[in-house]
């Protein structure tokens, strides 16, 4: 065959000749025939190179797709320059596309028409997607499949054409889905099906054409959700992810309707195909989360949290990790997406469960030195717990969220007082310290990052989600919340916690001191410590009695005697007590069991500071009026030899 040395030469002088035109109007069949001359020369050797290539593509593209449109009534002479200027564009890009009849020699004419499918101007993209149908369809025509090989990037592409069916412009919209057509029967073509196979769910494209010249927006929206189930019930599953990530781009396209389009494609490819995606979630969790901040349509914001609850719902523990890796505080968008997992009881019990699970199973601090030179160690935070209980309070501040906390209720009380426990006084760790107050100077938090004040949060929101709004109501006017935050006060707003609860949500009781009893052999002293306080100060009230709780109560609080933790015996003592105020026509009944345990405080040796000791005297104060005097005589010169020594001192 003939080869043209010069062939670079001329070419880039023809380059000059479409360069030297007006962008903006067409005077003159110059551009064309330079392209024509292209056109030839493309096909002889040595072919050009990737760089020329490009530039030629770049160059004939701008320079026509870039022609303001003909005003109405303008002379057919100018109309028929234009069309036969780009039918010699569509020559040109099909003899190019002719040396690389490649997926990727494909791909690569899309990307250069791409910026053009994407612009803002109207008459750019309808024409672009002309371009783009015509090279798709001279693909088809002349595909030669020699053996059964992947069409690689057909998700990528199929993902570029197919928002583009809501276009503004109804020509856009018609050319689009013929690209989408084009592009699922060269995968059938690549598939090994013959190039006259016609495909029944395919063809059902042609039929949709019709909803997309309808100006209303429902019946648009509609179409590209039968579009979307098209693509995937024909795409294969390797190219799902390409597709939807390529998808994911078009959130911020500047047409809405397309961004939108693209939405219900997602979501219409999440509900169809989402269950082969677990692997891949933390990937579209990424992506969806980093394109929101971009995304200032509502529409298009509530279609992305429903894309969140579509994953969830088939891939629960997967989307919560993802979700749960995002860098704390949360953003607004993290916020939002937390929030999308409320939507649907089933599946907010899930999501709480799993929440509870990562925040309770973790250590909840770890010990450092706050100072080199420091005798005493300081407390951080660890990080999946902290994420875990600002994620549950995203969950909970949902009203949706209602059943699943109801639930879940005893299980979630119980959780969240313990994490408020064992978060008093710990601190952030070292990098999210710097962090927050680089963002309290920029712009104050929604809220704060501070580990005991987030539990408090959530264990407000859980009560006011789980209808207990008098017991926060309560606390607040007490002063309870604050106390809880506090080393010196946690105690007493634990006590404070528990007569709310006993007073306004007795009926959650049972269940509550279930879970709590179910905490009490935690490792952490201060846990012990926050559930004997609460199930001590239940028997401060009569409701214990009334709920048929006090013989289990007193027989759990008896059993935490010998706690190696002074004041878990010294809450037991004061609770065995309480049946003194609670139920005082009860203490008879148990006077032998509350007295050996009020004995059995007093003598106890490992408190250094006598502390249980002096709170079993107290405790004794409060029972001796209510018992019978037989059963005191005979205890009473053991009481007077125990008690002598604090005289003496």
């Amino acid at each position: 065959s003939f080869h043209f040395s010069r062939k670079p030469e001329l070419v880039a002088q023809m380059m000059e000749f479409i360069k030297a035109e007006p962008q903006d109007s067409l005077r003159s069949p110059i551009r064309k025939k330079a392209m024509l001359a292209c056109t030839y020369l493309v096909s002889l050797e040595p072919a050009l190179e990737e760089q020329m290539r490009a530039d030629l593509t770049r160059r004939c593209l701008h320079s026509v797709l870039s022609v303001l449109p003909n005003p109405e009534g303008e002379c057919d002479h100018q109309e028929s320059l234009y069309l036969d200027t780009m039918r010699a564009l569509e020559d040109l890009l099909t003899s190019l596309l002719q040396r690389d009849m490649t997926p990727q020699g494909l791909q690569i004419m899309v990307e250069h028409l791409s910026p053009w499918i994407k612009s803002p101007r109207g008459h750019e993209r309808a024409r672009a997607l002309g371009l783009s149908a015509c090279l798709l369809r001279y693909f088809l025509d002349h595909l030669r499949v020699g053996a059964l090989v992947p069409f690689h990037n057909l998700g990528l592409l199929i993902g570029l054409f197919s928002p583009r069916c809501a276009d503004l412009w109804p020509a856009t919209r018609r050319e689009a889905v013929s690209c989408v057509r084009t592009l699922l029967y060269l995968q059938l073509s690549y598939d090994g099906f013959a190039r006259d196979y016609r495909d029944d769910v395919v063809e059902r494209l042609l039929t949709l054409k019709d909803g997309l010249v309808h100006p209303d927006p429902d019946v648009l929206f509609h179409t590209c959700y039968s579009i979307g189930q098209i693509i995937a019930k024909r795409l294969p599953p390797e190219q799902l992810i390409s597709l939807l990530l390529t998808m994911f781009e078009g959130l911020g396209d500047p047409d809405k309707n397309c961004s939108r389009a693209a939405t219900v494609m997602i979501n219409c490819l999440l509900k169809e195909r989402g269950n082969g995606l677990l692997e891949k979630v933390p990937e579209l969790v990424t992506v969806l989360r980093s394109k929101l901040p971009d995304t200032r349509e509502e529409a298009i914001l509530q279609a992305a949290q429903h894309s969140v609850y579509l994953l969830a719902s088939q891939h629960c523990a997967a989307v919560v990790a993802s979700l749960l890796g995002s860098p704390l505080p949360f953003d607004s968008h993290t916020c939002t997406l937390w929030r999308a997992l409320a939507v649907e009881p089933g599946l907010t019990t899930q999501v709480l469960g799993l929440l509870l699970d990562k925040m309770s199973k973790d250590v909840p601090f770890k010990e450092t030195r706050t100072f080199l030179l420091s005798s005493s160690p300081g407390r951080e935070a660890t990080l999946l717990p902290l994420a875990a209980t600002c994620a549950l309070y995203e969950v909970m501040s949902t009203p949706a969220s209602g059943p699943a906390v109801l639930g879940l209720y005893p299980q979630l009380f119980a959780a969240l007082l313990q994490r408020v426990s064992c978060t008093v006084g710990v601190t952030l760790p070292r990098t999210l310290q710097a962090k927050e107050r680089r963002s309290t100077a920029s712009a104050p938090a929604p809220r704060t990052l501070e580990p005991c004040s987030s539990a408090v949060e959530a264990l407000q929101a859980m009560l006011l989600r789980g209808g207990s709004q008098d017991v926060v109501q309560c606390m607040e006017l007490e002063g309870g919340w604050q106390l809880l935050r506090t080393s010196a006060g946690h105690e007493e707003g634990v006590a404070r916690l528990a007569s709310a609860m006993a007073k306004f949500a007795g009926p959650r009781l049972p269940l509550v001191m279930a879970a709590l009893v179910g905490t009490q052999g935690s490792t952490y002293e201060i846990q012990r410590v926050t559930s004997t306080g609460f199930l001590a100060e239940l028997l401060n009230s009569n409701v214990v009695n009334d709920l048929m709780l006090l013989e289990s109560l007193l027989d759990n609080l008896a059993a935490r005697q010998k706690d190696p933790c002074a004041s878990v015996r010294r809450l037991v003592l004061r609770g065995l007590a309480n049946i003194a105020s609670g139920s005082p026509d009860k203490v008879q009944a148990h006077g032998p069991q509350l007295l050996t345990a009020v004995l059995g405080g007093l003598d106890d040796r490992d408190d250094p500071h006598n502390l249980v000791a002096l709170e079993a005297m107290v405790g004794l104060a409060r029972l001796l009026d209510l018992m019978e005097p037989q059963d005191l005589h005979p205890v009473l010169p053991h009481v007077a030899i125990r008690i002598r020594p604090f005289f003496d001192s």
